[in-house]
């Protein structure tokens, strides 16, 4: 098989689809890999370094896209992307199609085979694909949430540890999934007060019993969150419903009951964010203020450590890049229904029932598909 890796447009994405470790393996399967000239520089992967093991370096994204016949990227393909798919081409990246009818409506269109990463599963019904960058995101979170603080930045001048005799900020993290988990973690060890909430009792025991006083844990409802938007200096949204649009847990009505200069960090942006008054920002300009809280809703929060989210994430997708390559997709997700899980797109069909329900599409099985 032809694989491509163009280079990522979208604004401050310094990642990239294959590492130098995934091209080499593919290439000793017997797969040919184009790579975009510079598509690996802003993670610290040089041409030379996917030339030394077997790629062929192209020079524009529109020969590779031609010639390609399955691509890997990280981000959701751009409208300028959109264009050069085609109906039997292969796409294997992130989608996150629930908040984005342009982008869903252009795959269709173009007739692609679309497999999101975000979607696939695992046995545990985890999520492997998304679960590095949920890592890598809840950890920067607070400390982008610290920035936000900041006088400077239009935030409360609070300082996330405090110093002896003034108090830690207090931190609300909304959903205590991989997220909120590395949330909580990295705020609690800045210093900072935690408070994580998760409607799962299963999963509010096994924080407990794994972190126990790091940082304390609640059940989740309307009541214990409104109290605790009151004293919270930071609100950290990590709610992710897999493949569905993020629910709208804290409304414009709820900014007055914060802090004067508090920090929102919308996690879930990519989905559409888990607050009423989000929208997608750029590690460029990442930050804005309504009535009086800051937000910042970065819709790529991983790119900002490049090099780290590339190769955590190319340790995670190099299996199944190799599996789809091997044996065609079909094939592939006939022998992996998780992998299956993540089908989106097919001929111009849509294939996943939480995209569907959130565009008011019409979805065919993913099982018909593959038959």
């Amino acid at each position: 098989m032809i694989i491509g890796c163009p280079k990522e447009v979208k604004p401050q994405e310094y990642r990239v689809g294959m590492t130098p470790q995934a091209v080499a393996e593919a290439v000793r399967r017997g797969h040919s890999v184009l790579i975009q000239a510079g598509a690996g520089a802003g993670s610290g992967f040089e041409d030379d370094s996917y030339l030394t093991v077997g790629a062929e370096i192209v020079l524009t994204a529109p020969e590779l896209f031609e010639r390609a016949e399955m691509i890997v990227k990280v981000k959701e393909p751009q409208p300028q992307e959109r264009k050069m798919l085609r109906e039997g081409q292969l796409l294997f990246t992130y989608l996150h199609l629930a908040p984005d009818p342009a982008q869903t409506h252009d795959l269709l269109d173009a007739g692609v085979t679309a497999i999101a990463y975000e979607t696939v599963t695992d046995a545990q019904g985890a999520l492997p694909l998304l679960a590095p960058m949920s890592e890598v995101a809840g950890r920067l979170a607070p400390q982008m949430g610290a920035w936000s603080l900041q006088k400077a930045n239009g935030g409360r001048g609070v300082l996330m540890g405090g110093v002896p005799g003034v108090g830690p900020a207090k931190v609300v993290v909304i959903g205590g999934g991989v997220v909120g988990t590395n949330a909580a973690r990295i705020a609690a060890g800045m210093g900072a007060d935690v408070t994580v909430l998760d409607m799962s009792l299963p999963r509010l025991r096994y924080l407990d019993d794994t972190f126990g006083s790091v940082f304390r844990n609640r059940y989740s409802s309307a009541t214990a969150l409104e109290e605790l938007l009151q004293t919270a200096d930071m609100v950290i949204g990590a709610v992710l419903i897999p493949g569905a649009a993020a629910p709208k847990l804290v409304r414009r009505e709820h900014l007055v009951m914060m802090k004067p200069g508090a920090a929102i960090v919308d996690v879930a942006i990519d989905q559409g964010g888990c607050f009423e008054t989000s929208h997608a920002t750029t590690h460029q300009d990442p930050i804005y203020d309504v009535d009086g809280i800051v937000h910042y809703c970065v819709a790529n929060m991983p790119g900002a450590v490049a090099r780290t989210s590339t190769i955590a994430l190319g340790n995670a997708t190099m299996p199944f890049i190799l599996a789809l390559a091997d044996k065609g997709w079909k094939q592939a997700c006939t022998d992996d229904p998780h992998l299956l899980e993540g089908l989106h797109t097919h001929a111009g069909q849509l294939t996943n029932y939480a995209v569907g329900k959130a565009l008011e599409i019409d979805v065919i099985s993913p099982q018909v598909v593959i038959k």
